[in-house]
């Protein structure tokens, strides 16, 4: 019998040595209405195809296609609403986790070509959730819809939050082609339009973006890395509640705000489900009225700037070494100001501040007082801008011990026989005290990793993943928890998709995504190859 060397490194190499763990980015349509098959794209690196898909409702079906990347996705009816985790899968590894919206509404899906201002894609109903995607560079899509005089056309985008490569703008024309409104950046990085008609019509609303982050090309962006979700309305929309919230357990009178509303007071018991989005805290809230005025700490308030260069100021009184958590909050209620929070002592001189905490778009501060008095608080734009979008939520609390954990990566793999490790960071805040360990949770047979105590001061861990020398292959979710010595009360390490930065100016990644963070880390398992059998003729090396 004849063997060649090529035909003998054949023989040697493990399968897995022309594989790779797949890549998913984003999802085409990224809503799927739940009840519903879809196809769905997906967009990354899938080699070898068919790959697997995990998802943290396993309910959820997916049926792979024979192009790479395709699948029929089954949703039933009883899914939750609301974002789900998915990963893609094989005995490689498994890629980043990434959200697929479940939705109970009607999906409508993007139509090309749109993209000519005289064919815009016909929107029949007065509101509409549509899945697009800018496809190729230099696209342009168009959603026509009609709007009555004194009607409020709202026009919402969600991209940024999916993590698009697109950083999207909106703009609405008449018949005649004329560009009557645009916007770039709202309370996010996502587009927002609020366009009252001045006569009855068709309108249309075009879809656009650059390339995000932004580089020096000077044209439109598309590509399989830019989805996006367009909400259309020419009916009620709810923007906030007002007061922006209420107390748990009281009965409180409320406005809503918004566009094409009756609005009218109403008295709400705290008791959910609500009809719409209500903000609850455990503390009493109030209204601001005179300035400055008086609070009696712990408490909310909600505020407007009523005209540029407008602040209010809020007096408390603290007792020394007393520590207080200060949450400025507007963009995330639909507010177009940018907090700027100012702690003053009892001379008027400012001892503490925050903006844009973290590199996010709202400010925090947790702050002791340094000695027995009356401390203020000023909330004003950081721009000086006021009027009826300038709106706010200060919430003054006692902060609560707590600890957290992040990992560093999402994923391990280990080969059996060996050990891989991850680093995990531990952060206790606000006086916390009680001692904890480090430890795994959900490990297949013949994997195992030490718990460890964590050092009182938190600090950087590294968890150390070993598999036995005959482990099997597996690929799976598994868990890294910080467990109280006493009573055993968990608290999960996180791993985090969101980023937020700049270069030279530029922004970088995503400060916000449909989720935030993950505790489901996965572990890969390579076992020990075989040994590749005699072959008649050739001496073992």
């Amino acid at each position: 019998m004849k063997c060649t060397l090529t035909a003998l490194l054949g023989l040697m190499a493990p399968v897995s040595a022309y594989a790779a763990e797949p890549v998913l980015t984003h999802f085409y349509p990224s809503a799927v209405q739940r009840g519903t098959t879809v196809s769905v794209s997906l967009s990354g690196k899938f080699d070898p195809w068919p790959c697997r898909i995990w998802t943290e409702d396993s309910g959820i079906e997916f049926k792979p296609g024979k192009e790479a990347g395709s699948f029929d996705v089954t949703v039933p009816a009883s899914t939750r609403p609301g974002p789900h985790l998915v990963r893609a899968f094989n005995e490689e590894g498994a890629s980043a986790p990434v959200s697929l919206l479940v939705e109970t509404a009607d999906q409508t899906m993007e139509k090309e070509p749109n993209d000519d201002p005289r064919t815009p894609q016909r929107i029949e109903t007065p509101t509409a959730a549509i899945n697009g995607r800018l496809d190729k560079s230099g696209d342009i899509d168009g959603y026509q819809l009609s709007v009555q005089k004194g009607q409020t056309l709202v026009a919402k985008v969600e991209a940024n939050l999916l993590a698009s490569e697109a950083d999207m703008m909106l703009r609405i024309t008449d018949e005649a082609g004329h560009v009557l409104v645009f916007n770039h950046d709202h309370t996010s990085m996502d587009p927002f339009i609020a366009f009252t008609a001045p006569q009855d019509g068709r309108y249309t609303v075009q879809a656009m973006g650059h390339k995000y982050p932004a580089s020096s090309e000077l044209q439109f962006t598309g590509g399989p890395g830019c989805p996006y979700r367009l909400q259309l309305s020419t009916g009620e929309v709810i923007r906030n509640t007002w007061p922006l919230a209420i107390q748990r357990g009281t009965r409180t009178q409320l406005t809503l705000e918004g566009w094409n509303l009756a609005s009218r007071p109403m008295e709400l018991e705290s008791s959910p489900p609500y009809p719409f989005p209500v903000v609850e805290s455990e503390v009493p809230q109030f209204l601001a009225a005179a300035d400055p005025q008086v609070l009696v700490i712990a408490c909310g308030v909600s505020g407007r700037l009523e005209s540029p260069g407008d602040q209010d100021r809020f007096n408390f009184s603290s007792t020394k070494d007393a520590a207080w958590r200060f949450h400025l909050a507007g963009p995330t209620r639909g507010s177009i100001i940018d907090p700027l929070l100012r702690i003053l002592d009892p001379d008027g001189k400012e001892i503490a501040g925050s903006d844009d905490e973290a590199g996010f778009s709202e400010a925090e501060l947790t702050w002791k007082a340094p000695a027995d008095g009356s401390y203020s608080a000023v909330v004003s734009d950081r721009t000086q801008q006021g009027g009826p979008e300038y709106f706010y939520h200060l919430a003054i609390t006692q902060p609560t011990p707590s600890v957290l954990g992040f990992s560093t990566v999402h994923s391990v793999k280990v080969d059996a026989g060996k050990s891989a490790g991850i680093k995990v960071t531990v952060s206790p805040a606000n006086g916390w005290q009680k001692k904890l360990k480090l430890a795994a949770k959900n490990l297949p047979p013949g994997v195992s990793a030490p718990e460890q105590d964590v050092p009182d001061a938190g600090g950087e861990m590294n968890v150390q993943m070993t598999a036995g020398p005959h482990a099997a292959r597996t690929t799976q979710p598994f868990n890294l928890v910080m467990r109280e010595v006493e009573g055993g009360t968990e608290h999960e390490v996180q791993f985090s998709m969101v980023t937020a930065g700049e270069n030279n100016g530029v922004p970088q990644g995503y400060q916000k995504l449909l989720i935030n963070t993950t505790s489901r880390l996965w572990l890969t398992v390579i076992p020990t190859p075989p040994l590749p059998p005699l072959v008649p003729g050739v001496a073992p090396q």
